[in-house]
């Protein structure tokens, strides 16, 4: 059987291709010619699943997406009483290149907004790193994000210094305050430099899901920082990482979340996901249009809001076995617990992965406590594939979990009592066909 979710990706794609409002980035001419029809979309689970759709391996620069990443090697490598001392964590409200410092500390409201980034940047390491020395651990660190070693767009760091006037004016302001402790031009020459780094949607989804797995790489095992800078970088995120839109972000979407000029999108949500998602046509606030109609309906199908706080997912599978042999074979897959998307992507990575010759495959909901709109439409999913394929389908659901079972077109579920019940003929059954 083939997963769902791909398909399901692909869908959402098609809903959002036909909105053309917004441009590319007009104010940095490499950016400026990107091609506004790409589109794409991944999802990477915390135990390292990806799924995706469009032109998920198309490479584009990070540029403001780097800078949760950068924050948290920042947090990592000199503390937070260092970081925090040098940059605050409260919403600007402002866009995200306004020259916009503490009256009186002259520190910039928060690391998400480009006068907080410069000084995290220049965080990085170590002290007494020289510029060099600096950029290697920033894209040894954001490699370890993503999996792979990331490379410079050297063509975008040339255009964007050739156009840096208001970062260098930033810059030279962090100096007047003693924010900075080096040359203004260089920070910014590596912080651009860091923006000019080469992701694809793929990558972008891996490191959101390092931010949603702890700081852990759910591709590679590594751990890239620790859990306490995670939770400091997620929350700044909440706050701050949708710039001038960020309340609405956070009421309407809630998923910790970071945009880019270039067109890319994160997300982040704790336990459960990293997405991803590319456009290059902006909005006013300098956001996807695309990403962020995407995100909105990721977070309301897949019931992703931050403050809906969702179970533990991977132990929704309790069980896997074959009961029986030959033409009998039974597979029986057993879950337990509250299943939400998470859960339910279990499910279906289990059933993909494992039924295999077997004639029937039985889904048993017994000590299944309760489950969701999407996750309840994602077995249903299963079991009408698994029908297609030539299975027959029965669901063990004794306390009714899952009431008036529809698999769809071309699907067929048989509902038991119990699982003694599978295989015999209409015994407490409820067959529904469309």
């Amino acid at each position: 059987m083939r997963s769902p979710i791909p398909d399901y990706i692909a869908e959402a794609l098609d809903r959002v291709v036909s909105d053309r409002t917004g441009a590319p980035a007009g104010y940095i001419p490499e950016l400026a010619t990107a091609d506004p029809e790409r589109l794409a979309a991944v999802f990477a689970t915390v135990d390292g699943e990806v799924y995706g759709a469009g032109d998920v391996d198309a490479q584009f620069t990070i540029q403001s997406i780097s800078k949760p990443f950068v924050y948290a090697l920042a947090l990592a490598d000199r503390g937070f009483d260092a970081v925090l001392d040098k940059v605050g964590v409260e919403p600007s409200g402002e866009a995200f290149n306004e020259i916009s410092l503490e009256p009186g500390s002259g520190r910039p409201f928060n690391p998400m907004i480009n006068a907080g980034a410069i000084t995290a940047h220049s965080l990085t390491g170590p002290e007494g790193l020289d510029p060099a020395e600096r950029m290697e651990r920033v894209v040894s660190g954001l490699s370890a994000f993503a999996g792979r070693r990331l490379e410079t767009d050297e063509s975008v760091w040339a255009s964007e210094m050739e156009n840096a006037h208001r970062n260098l004016a930033i810059g030279h302001m962090l100096g007047s305050h003693d924010i900075l402790a080096e040359d203004p031009h260089t920070v910014v020459d590596g912080y651009t430099r860091q923006c000019s780094l080469l992701v694809s949607a793929h990558d972008l989804a891996v490191m959101a899901a390092t931010l949603g797995n702890g700081g852990v790489n759910p591709r590679s095992g590594e751990r890239v920082v620790a859990e306490p800078v995670i939770r400091q970088v997620l929350s700044v995120m909440s706050t701050c990482g949708m710039y001038d839109a960020a309340g609405d972000w956070a009421t309407q979407v809630g998923i910790p979340a970071k945009s880019g000029v270039s067109g890319g999108l994160i997300g982040a949500l704790p336990g459960q996901i990293g997405i991803a998602t590319f456009s290059p046509r902006l909005d006013p606030h300098g956001n996807s249009v695309r990403g962020v109609s995407l995100f909105e309906r990721f977070s309301s199908d897949m019931g992703l809001h931050v403050m809906a706080v969702p179970p533990a997912a991977r132990a929704v599978v309790r069980a896997n076995h074959v009961v029986g042999a030959g033409p009998d074979a039974v597979r029986v897959l057993e879950f337990q617990g509250g299943i939400r998307f998470a859960g339910g992507e279990r499910v279906v990575r289990e059933a993909v992965e494992t039924v295999g010759a077997e004639a029937t495959v039985a889904l048993d909901l017994t000590r299944v406590s309760s489950i969701d709109d999407v996750a309840r439409r994602m077995l249903l999913e299963v079991a009408r594939r698994l029908t297609l394929d030539g299975h027959e389908v029965y669901l063990v659901d004794p306390e009714t979990i899952l009431p008036d079972p529809d698999p769809g077109d071309g699907g067929r579920v048989v509902v038991v009592g119990d699982l003694d019940a599978v295989g015999r003929d209409r015994l407490r059954t409820t067959p529904a066909q469309h």
